[in-house]
């Protein structure tokens, strides 16, 4: 991918997200908020998807894609 939003001494986490975006992969679930969902390089991230053609995940914890499935909660 184009451009630099995880540093290069990250290569497993640039991996993940580049993984998921290629695969067209709807969520990119993850515990690290170190590099992958660090919400200062959220915006970077997808503009390097973008960029590179494809259209990232969306990333979240497994707490965030849970509550979106919620079924209980009214609508």
């Amino acid at each position: 991918m184009v451009g630099k939003a995880v540093p290069e001494s990250e290569p497993r986490d640039a991996a993940h997200i580049a993984l998921a975006a290629v695969h067209g992969l709807t969520y990119l679930v993850t515990w690290n908020f170190k590099h992958i969902l660090n919400p200062h390089l959220q915006r970077r991230i997808g503009d390097i998807c973008r960029e590179s053609g494809f259209i990232p995940a969306t990333i979240c914890t497994p707490e965030q894609l849970l509550e979106s499935y919620d079924d209980t909660q009214p609508n």
